[in-house]
């Protein structure tokens, strides 16, 4: 019985050592910021726009652009006009615990409809 146990030891430990680890982070589809170098465009916005989602009284949620709250239209008015600034605007949207799913791909959709793809989800 003892031989039998070390044979299955040893191979295990053959098969642990041969086997071929991939890399996880080849496989990731993400695009990592290269350093900064050199000095940053005078042209690009140095503003950056908060957008804070919240449980409201309906399933839509409340949205607050800049500390100001608004609707999904006003929404989509201000962040045509920051994209005709600089489609490279940081923006921060900031999502409170109980706030819907809903809402957020809204706020999303939008950014993604005026190219603004400088975009930060936190969760408060």
């Amino acid at each position: 019985m003892t031989p039998m146990i070390d044979v299955v030891f040893e191979l295990i430990i053959f098969f642990v050592v041969t086997i071929k680890q991939e890399d996880l982070f080849s496989q990731l589809n993400a695009n990592r910021p290269a350093p900064a170098t050199g000095k940053s465009d005078s042209s690009e916005s140095d503003t950056t726009v908060t957008i804070a989602i919240g449980a409201g009284r309906d399933a839509n949620g409340v949205l607050v652009y800049n500390s100001r709250e608004v609707t999904r239209k006003e929404l989509d008015a201000n962040l045509r006009d920051v994209a005709r600034t600089s489609t490279k605007t940081p923006i921060i949207v900031r999502c409170e615990e109980k706030s819907p799913h809903k809402a957020l791909v809204d706020v999303l959709d939008i950014c993604y409809r005026h190219n603004l793809f400088s975009v930060s989800i936190f969760t408060m």
